[in-house]
């Protein structure tokens, strides 16, 4: 193992279940590899679904006190957990860009927009109010909030510190326990994360993290179980389809944030420099492996080829590499799978007649590295308008009018982000 921590306590490799350290019944582990150089990490402990039956009845247990306790006693729980996140925010950033691979400085801001969660719920947490409504008879009805339950959490490895505590952060804070699935790539981010929580002083049980190679087993038991009243999930569209499924047998309640195709749409009043800095920072964060980032850049066809000329000498400058080294701007992509399938949809639009401007193969830095890329000649019926790129590949297609920018905004499954650049304010609206 590489990774060269300040503090190594922060370096977990076992499961954390009921405030204890522990490895899986069967003794199995998986490795945790950097995408930058395919080195072994560490190995860690996987779980299944005895495991995590075993969490979910710990953090039943923990939450009847938990819940009890004035807002503000938890309230202060965060706020300490906040604090040593923050001091440890170095290590955290080093063991980010060692399993997930993006720059070291992406990675110190993702680390304090992290702890930024919980601080924001710790204060949430105080006001959480209830209603009193009117009815249709001659009373009012009195709302009143209450923890739901025990909470089942499944996140991502591409944003592996705030997907965690966006969904940890708001449980904890009205008072639920929570069980957490982190992804198989970068479980380390999670354990550290845990260990500043114990550290902070949560209560054994109240949280707890299930590393696992067999997603399966995990997903099975937080979905079947009807302890688990809600289930949170951050991931792909196909994965929260099912997760939903099986969420249905226990009624539980589900938040979802799935697959994205967010568009930019950029006017020919734009200024063309913010709209090319804006464009190339939602597209390229994290190599474009971002469900809110830019997937399809729509451009008026007055400032088309100008915006195309700055924002390819824009990419141009980016310098990929070991997000640990000094300089680099874009990391690798998270597997030499992804990098092959981002490839593919490369393939698929230059054969029906796209034409790259810059990019558009695998990098000679390794099979993890895709070259940041700009594609021109693009139109609607090519397969990169419809799917998700998840990765560092910018389409650029042409429009008109703005009913014609609107309508190919708008012509995707996938409603989950979009941009605007022009100075006219009732456009905007």
């Amino acid at each position: 193992m590489s990774i060269q921590l300040k503090d190594s306590s922060l370096l977990k490799t076992q499961a954390y279940i009921n405030g204890a350290w522990v490895d899986g019944d069967e003794g199995t582990t998986f490795d945790v590899l950097n995408p930058a150089n395919g080195e072994r990490l560490a190995s860690v402990a996987s779980v299944g679904a005895a495991e995590t039956r075993r969490a979910i009845e710990a953090a039943e247990a923990a939450m009847k006190s938990w819940r009890a306790l004035p807002a503000k006693s938890r309230s202060d729980v965060l706020e300490r957990w906040y604090d040593l996140m923050m001091a440890n925010q170095e290590d955290l950033a080093v063991l980010m860009t060692a399993e997930q691979g993006k720059p070291l400085a992406e990675s110190r801001g993702e680390v304090g927009y992290g702890a930024s969660f919980l601080k924001w719920f710790a204060e949430e947490g105080k006001r959480v109010y209830g209603d009193v409504l009117p009815s249709t008879a001659d009373r009012r009805s009195i709302v009143i909030k209450q923890p739901v339950g025990v909470v089942a959490a499944i996140t991502p490895w591409n944003f592996p510190n705030a997907m965690i505590t966006r969904k940890v952060g708001p449980a904890l804070a009205v008072g639920c326990a929570i069980v957490l699935k982190p992804a198989a790539e970068t479980p380390l981010s999670a354990l550290a994360i845990a260990e500043l929580g114990e550290r902070a002083g949560l209560p054994a049980g109240l949280f707890s993290v299930l590393p696992s190679a067999t997603a399966s087993a995990v997903g099975g038991e937080m979905t079947s179980n009807p302890t688990v009243k809600k289930v949170t999930f951050t991931g792909s569209t196909g994965v929260g389809k099912l997760l939903m499924k099986q969420c249905a047998d226990t009624v539980k309640r589900t938040s979802m944030e799935l697959g994205g195709n967010a568009p930019v749409i950029v006017f020919d009043d734009a200024d063309l420099d913010k709209a090319v800095a804006g464009a190339l920072v939602s597209k390229y964060r994290n190599s474009g492996q971002t469900c809110i980032c830019a997937n399809r850049l729509l451009v008026q066809e007055g400032i088309y080829d100008a915006f195309v000329e700055k924002f390819t000498a824009a990419v141009n400058e980016f310098r990929i590499g070991n997000g640990l080294e000094e300089g680099t701007t874009h990391g690798p992509v998270i597997t030499e799978k992804a990098a092959q399938d981002i490839h593919q949809k490369v393939e698929s639009v230059v054969n029906a007649g796209a034409t790259v401007v810059t990019g558009g193969k695998v990098s000679e830095l390794g099979s993890h590295f895709y070259e940041p890329t700009v594609i021109t000649n693009v139109t609607q019926d090519m397969s990169l308008f419809k799917e998700e790129i998840f990765g560092p590949v910018a389409p650029v297609f042409k429009f008109s009018t703005e009913e014609e920018a609107i309508a190919m905004a708008n012509d995707t499954e996938f409603g989950l982000a979009s941009y605007v650049y022009t100075n006219d304010l009732g456009r905007v609206w």
